[in-house]
């Protein structure tokens, strides 16, 4: 059963719908996910772990952690890193991702977003209206948002047709 307290929009229409969807979610297991990749995260200048778990339209979950570089532009999020694993294997639909991310070490003390760039890809493979981003702190205590809502009016493929 989904807690509706976690759904966090003052639109009663948007709270509908995700109820409707977050209710087909498995969210435990995706925020279980999220922070076991959580571990594998390699941060030595950020000292920030982040996991994070893409649930497929299949069913099928992809995880990822953010990887760090010394050189710092080609560091990757854990959200990117999830996504782009999906689609160099031929994925492509997408249902929703959990986020989980804090300082490194054992403590997962606050909710960690996606950056602009992270929810900039989200919009290229997945469809704003449905897509749903959960940000956890553990599988009791999480939040879920639509993607609009945390990038509204974005750009995405269906700009660019006629």
């Amino acid at each position: 059963m989904i807690n509706e307290d976690y759904i966090l929009d003052d639109n009663e229409e948007m709270n509908e719908r995700l109820i409707e969807l977050i209710s087909k979610i498995p969210v435990k297991d995706l925020i279980r996910n999220a922070i076991a990749h959580r571990r594998l995260s390699y941060c030595p200048y950020s000292n920030f772990s982040v996991g994070a778990a893409l649930l497929l339209d299949n069913g099928k979950i992809v995880s990822g952690c953010n990887i760090e570089n010394a050189a710092f532009g080609p560091t990757i999020c854990a959200e990117r890193t999830a996504i782009y694993k999906a689609v160099s294997e031929g994925y492509r639909s997408f249902k929703a991702i959990a986020i989980v991310g804090s300082p490194a070490g054992d403590l997962i003390n606050q909710y960690a977003f996606p950056c602009g760039v992270c929810r900039q890809v989200m919009m290229e493979f997945c469809n704003p209206e449905e897509f749903l981003v959960i940000v956890a702190k553990s599988p009791k205590d999480y939040k879920v948002y639509a993607l609009c809502e945390l990038l509204p009016n974005g750009f995405g493929p269906g700009n660019l047709e006629d």
